[in-house]
């Protein structure tokens, strides 16, 4: 019998072992974003030239709504009070899996695991959207330039592969990468606006775009949906509490600054649009030039170099927001897998730099087959070029919209039965109120989702796809809801872990229920 001190030592470098294994394994590297490259992060995701470009048009063309600025300056105001509840949560709940775990612990485990599913079909529906308009453009970009003719799904894919090997790496090397596209991306389009500003059309400098009376028409639902979407992306940086510095004042103070600046941005290149063509004009332009309608202004002021240039920070924009919504699903698989949602093996992070490696191929993999079974339809039955954006972009798109809508309404929510339950509701009464009214409008902006769903998808009346593809996110929703109910039923102690993250994993260790390494003497 080995004496009684080699005995001792074994235990404890056992220990060691278990605890090294299971802290690589199961939690995020921490300190690895501080406010900066958080705000990146979270920002990229709007990709706000592909906004500028693409929605802003449409919702002047399509929908007639020149009020479009003001809208931009009602939803970051909506945005503002759901923040100050959001924010007030992300200092007591530290979770990747950010909406589903607010939702778990202020409205039960059952409803968090509801969440969970909508988060990551939303997230992943939004995320393979782009790569649509994304090959398109290049494909065009391709032809212009080089006279090359190459299929969309070609740069789509390639795009993938990039995306798939920078998800596997660390999410500081990520920031930087998203940090350079942003920034010279934000500033080309603060240039058009000065530029616009400059050399006004011929209504001059008219502020009539933020009259309340210009937000009038049939399309003004349609438009709250589309322009809610811009701001998709600051309701990530929760999902980075655990790779931050300080998160309990990190996560809320980028937070207030993605919506501060996402509103001030939008309403002003918004505004600049209708400076270059003037207010009685916009909705005319936009409807015959579409997405090019920022180009042709851009080269009738700035050239026809600095068009070109604008063309391929388009195509950038959207790598960046690729990337950022490929780190969010990553996340949120990482933590449904931590919390026994999903399998164990995508609760385990990459060994070497500490990324939701599992997560980030489980991403990767469905992108690619979204991208090949739109591809392998794209000649049924015309072999219309434009599919990738009218079926690939735009259905993807908002049925991603929809589910973020509903996770920021059902969030609202979740903030107030929190504190209420934990006798806080004194102390966080302005938070509550802020939270409640929030929560009510998102609900109605869902509505006219729903309501509407067949313009958003440019589907005609009657059609099948205006109730499919909102019914997806619903049978995410159902889904999950029974699922989660099932766990309570038959795997309680997996249900009573869901929205706890790494504070269940510390109870598990504390319990001594936490398995081994494999291989593991204990």
């Amino acid at each position: 019998m080995p004496p009684a001190s080699s005995s001792t030592s074994t235990s404890a470098t056992s220990t060691s072992e278990i605890n090294t294994y299971k802290g690589q394994e199961r939690a995020l590297r921490a300190d690895r974003l501080g406010t900066a490259g958080l705000l990146l992060s979270v920002l990229a995701a709007s990709a706000p030239l592909m906004v500028v470009a693409g929605v802003m048009p449409t919702v002047y063309g399509v929908m007639g709504i020149v009020g479009q600025p003001l809208l931009y300056v009602i939803l970051g105001v909506v945005l503002l009070l759901f923040s100050v509840g959001y924010a007030e949560m992300s200092r007591h709940v530290h979770n990747a899996g950010a909406f589903y775990a607010y939702i778990a612990r202020g409205l039960g485990a059952t409803s968090g695991a509801g969440a969970a599913l909508v988060a990551l079909v939303a997230y992943s529906a939004m995320q393979v959207g782009i790569y649509g308009i994304l090959g398109f453009e290049v494909s065009g970009l391709l032809a212009t330039h080089l006279d090359l003719t190459v299929a969309w799904w070609v740069p789509a894919l390639a795009a993938a592969a990039v995306v798939a090997v920078l998800g596997w790496l660390k999410i500081d090397l990520n920031a930087k990468v998203l940090g350079v596209l942003l920034v010279v991306e934000c500033a080309l389009v603060v240039v058009f606006d000065v530029a616009a500003v400059a050399d006004p059309g011929p209504e001059g400098l008219s502020l009539s775009a933020f009259d309340p009376g210009t937000l009038t028409g049939a399309g003004l639902g349609t438009a709250l949906c589309f322009c809610i979407a811009a701001f998709v992306g600051f309701e990530q940086s929760p999902v980075y509490a655990e790779e931050t510095s300080r998160p309990q004042v990190v996560v809320s103070r980028v937070m207030f600054l993605a919506v501060g600046y996402a509103a001030l941005f939008l309403a002003l290149s918004a505004w600049a649009l209708t400076v270059a063509t003037g207010p009685g004009a916009v909705t005319r332009e936009a409807a015959e030039q579409g997405p090019g309608l920022l180009f042709s202004l851009t080269g009738s002021r700035l050239g026809a170099t600095f068009t070109d240039v604008l063309h391929v920070l388009f195509v950038t924009g959207m790598f960046a927001a690729l990337l950022s919504f490929h780190n969010v699903v990553a996340r949120y698989a990482f933590a449904m897998g931590r919390e026994g949602l999903l399998p164990a093996g995508f609760g385990r992070t990459n060994r070497t730099s500490g990324a939701p490696a599992t997560g980030s191929v489980l991403q990767s993999v469905v992108s690619v087959a979204v991208i090949v079974a739109f591809a392998a339809t794209d000649s049924l039955p015309a072999g219309d070029p434009t599919t990738p954006v009218l079926r690939l972009f735009t259905w993807m798109g908002n049925i991603g919209a929809l589910g973020v809508i509903l996770l920021m309404a059902a969030a609202s929510f979740a903030v107030i039965a929190f504190f209420v339950r934990r006798g806080a509701a004194g102390p966080q009464a302005w938070r509550l109120v802020s939270s409640g009214l929030a929560g009510l409008a998102l609900l109605a902006i869902a509505v006219y989702t729903v309501k509407d769903f067949d313009v958003l998808i440019g589907a005609g009346p009657g059609s099948s796809l205006s109730w499919i593809l909102p019914g997806i996110i619903g049978a995410a929703l159902v889904g999950g809801l029974v699922y989660g109910a099932v766990l309570k039923s038959v795997r309680p102690e997996v249900h009573a872990r869901i929205g706890l993250g790494n504070e269940a994993f510390r109870l598990e260790q504390a319990a001594g229920t936490e398995p081994g390494p494999p291989g593991a003497q204990v």
